[in-house]
């Protein structure tokens, strides 16, 4: 009976050797606090810690699962930091979850919920000129880290009635691309009316209970007012949600966020024929859609390698076509980014991946 018994055991173990290896790639190693190291990337990460300012964390998740997640440093998956520029796509997909209901349409005016924008004869600006920077209305001089530092508001709903009445149209709304604060944030405070919610409060509602965020806010800190554009602050673990949300076309588990159009329509060019005025010196030369900047595309237009990188911070993006999202999270004060950097560090992870 022992015999058999331990016949039985060693057969077992043989048969869940291969389901064990076909969880990660074959060089993936499984590491203390729920770290997956793929030896290969770490090393290769050395280089570029301090480009990346020494305490950084990098997460990859493909195939349902995280296949490589390190922490440097001080660093942690759960560590919350500002964000920067990469609140943008989290704000275009909460105004798509709100289209996804029927309670917005991207083709909408905002005089017909800002009457103010109606006064100044900017009321036939659309949402959809909002989330891709085309609204021709004169932004701040791209100077981000000033112009988020600088106390000008103390609500959203003070800034954007700014917008209207104080700054003058650079021409016919729709034909000018420039890459700023404006329009997001003249987005968010539609929604703070349809949903009669303060941002922030919207935004933890919808996306972070869905998502299961535990370190994601648009808070006012008493600095500046809420900030759509660029005022969120989330940790790795969070911001990954968002991105395997999207790479799983909207689901999370068997729960749908956001219809699989919606996540097409984050990721397909939507600036038209606009002329650009200004870009992020980070994504020159992409297409951008809602809140994200397109790398590569497909046939039919949509995104296939889609980033939302800041010139300070972090750096998410996926790449639907290698069936994988990724995300190099840092502090928010680090110093400014190469773009170079994320290009060769994305080239380095591609390269090990199965």
């Amino acid at each position: 009976m022992r015999q058999l018994f331990t016949s039985l055991l060693g057969l077992g173990l043989l048969i869940s050797l291969p389901s064990t290896a076909q969880n990660l790639p074959s060089t993936a190693q499984k590491l203390k606090n729920n770290q997956v190291d793929i030896p290969e990337i770490t090393s290769g990460l050395e280089k570029y810690k301090k480009d990346l300012g020494n305490d950084f964390v990098v997460i990859v998740h493909k195939d349902g699962k995280d296949v490589y997640r390190r922490e440097f440093g001080e660093m942690r998956a759960t560590t919350q930091e500002p964000i920067g520029a990469a609140s943008q796509w989290l704000t275009a997909a909460l105004v798509m979850s709100y289209v996804d209901e029927g309670k917005i349409s991207l083709d909408d005016k905002l005089g017909d919920y800002l009457p103010i924008f109606q006064s100044y004869s900017k009321g036939y600006i659309t949402m959809r000129m909002c989330l891709s920077h085309t609204t021709t209305i004169e932004s701040d001089p791209p100077i981000f880290r000033t112009a988020l530092k600088k106390k000008k508001f103390d609500t959203l709903e003070e800034e954007v009635a700014s917008f209207a009445k104080d700054r003058n149209m650079k021409g016919r709304q729709g034909t000018q691309f420039y890459y700023g604060t404006v329009g997001p944030n003249i987005a968010g405070r539609v929604l703070e009316l349809v949903v009669k919610r303060p941002f922030d409060r919207v935004m933890r509602d919808r996306l972070g209970k869905q998502l299961g965020w535990r370190r994601t806010n648009f808070m006012s800190d008493g600095v500046y007012a809420e900030n759509p554009s660029a005022g969120a602050k989330s940790s790795p673990d969070d911001y990954m949600k968002f991105l395997t949300m999207l790479l799983n076309k909207g689901m999370v588990g068997e729960k749908r966020v956001l219809s699989e159009a919606s996540v097409n329509e984050l990721m397909k060019k939507q600036t038209g024929a606009a002329s650009i005025a200004y870009t992020s010196p980070v994504s020159q030369g992409n297409d951008y859609g809602f809140g994200c900047w397109i790398q590569e595309k497909d046939e039919a237009g949509v995104g296939t390698l889609v980033n939302c990188p800041g010139v300070t911070g972090t750096w998410p993006w996926i790449n639907r076509s290698k069936g994988y999202a990724a995300i190099v999270f840092t502090k928010g004060d680090m110093p400014e980014q190469k773009r170079m950097v994320f290009e060769e560090i994305r080239e380095l992870i591609e390269q090990h991946l199965n």
